[in-house]
């Protein structure tokens, strides 16, 4: 995770709820403006892509399955 994104999480947490929403839907027009059908990938999900294309892999039981971002 990059240093601007955990500033913002870290302003966004000093919100009311009702502000956290407001700026989460501006957040997901933002991206939908840059990728409407998501699908460009970030840095990250680029490095593990040509990764995976150059024969390395992740082995499943490495993987920590409580901490993987859903979104």
């Amino acid at each position: 995770m990059s240093e601007t994104v955990k500033q913002t999480i870290d302003m966004l947490e000093m919100l009311p709820d009702h502000e956290q929403n407001l700026a989460l839907e501006i957040v997901k027009r933002l991206v939908l403006a840059w990728d409407p059908d998501f699908t460009k990938l970030t840095p990250e999900e680029r490095r593990h892509l040509e990764s995976a294309e150059n024969g390395e892999y992740f082995d499943l039981e490495n993987i920590d399955w409580d901490n993987v971002d859903s979104d």
